[in-house]
């Protein structure tokens, strides 16, 4: 029986990356004429055969998910239930995943992942975003196909599977006016990831649709540029009503924040959060929040991930995923 040809045994005769074969495949930009040509002829010359068009054969990938340290602490986290999403999706499609742990040396570094260097993946889920210069390490060096999941970036414009930021916490700060508020502060770090300024922008948009400005002494961070959270949250003098946090673990630190100065939530203050993931024990009062569908954004990616690995055609760019608001117990109506 003759070995089947893959795409990496095209990429490898030719000197060029298995990405640079997919795309001439399945003709997206990015490639030259003439090595799309040559890439098309000696396909055609070694009897290359798309995966879809060969129906009977059962072909399992290797998936590697890369997720910074800085996500992944001592207890569960919500990218922790985003990898298992993910693993769950991928076994559904036959395909294996390995994680590997990114650590801020090698960040720092530009250190090529181990999967990468020892060529154990087919393609790459790059989980919570990193830094610019690693990110376009990435985007030069890598051979395999790569989505990130969880962010995007406008300056490697690769494929990027993110919940709607804006819109959510837009909906967010609407409920709050919805339900009495009109002093409203937000707590998180603008632009040390491209979802907590989503986050802002949303929460800005409602204070304007309700004719209120963005105060400077309500916008709070929770994190330093490093992305390292907070233990305690800085309360301003002039308390507001209410908080939107730009994530269900700032939440709860704004909630011990505020009892440790002897306010009640939400007797005193509601607060709100995002995601609809917190591990258990951090807070002993529900916070309402707006849900993330990760088991989409992981169907989702692992969906794009395959088509790009194997040559399919597939919608390029960020694609947006939305969720839904969940009450529970942190608000109070005025």
């Amino acid at each position: 029986m003759a070995k089947t040809v893959r795409m990496a045994d095209i990429a490898r005769k030719l000197g060029v990356s298995t990405v640079t074969v997919s795309k001439a495949l399945s003709g997206q930009k990015g490639v030259g004429e003439e090595m799309r040509l040559k890439i098309r002829e000696l396909a055609e010359e070694l009897g290359y055969t798309a995966p879809a068009a060969r129906a009977e054969e059962k072909r399992t990938y290797h998936i590697g998910v890369l997720v910074s340290e800085v996500y992944i602490e001592r207890y569960n986290t919500f990218y922790w239930e985003m990898y298992q999403k993910i693993n769950t999706c991928a076994a559904k499609q036959s395909c294996f995943v390995m994680l590997e742990i990114l650590n801020t040396a090698e960040e720092r570094g530009l250190t090529l992942p181990m999967l990468l260097r020892e060529r154990k993946v087919d393609g790459l889920v790059l989980l919570g975003s990193a830094s610019g210069g690693y990110l376009g390490m990435l985007k030069e060096k890598s051979e395999v196909p790569i989505v990130y999941m969880d962010f995007y970036d406008k300056g490697t414009g690769e494929d990027s599977i993110i919940s709607n930021s804006f819109y959510g916490a837009y909906h967010l700060t609407n409920y709050l006016f919805e339900m009495g508020h009109k002093d409203i502060a937000f707590v998180g770090t603008v632009l040390t990831t491209e979802s907590i300024t989503d986050r802002y922008l949303g929460y800005v948009k409602s204070l304007m649709v309700h004719g209120q400005k963005a105060r400077e002494d309500w916008l709070l961070p929770d994190r330093d540029e490093n992305n390292c959270c907070y233990e305690w949250i800085a309360l301003p003098e002039a308390m507001p009503t209410a908080f939107v946090c730009n994530c269900d673990r700032t939440a709860s630190r704004v909630i011990r924040s505020l009892q440790r100065m002897g306010l009640r939530v939400p007797e005193d203050v509601s607060v709100v959060g995002y995601d609809d993931y917190l591990y258990p024990g951090l807070s002993e009062i529900g916070i309402t929040t707006y849900a993330v569908d990760m088991l989409r954004m992981a169907e989702e990616g692992i969906d794009i991930l395959l088509k790009k690995i194997s040559g399919q055609d597939y919608r390029h760019g960020v694609h947006m995923v939305e969720g839904s608001l969940v009450e529970k117990e942190s608000v109070q109506r005025l």
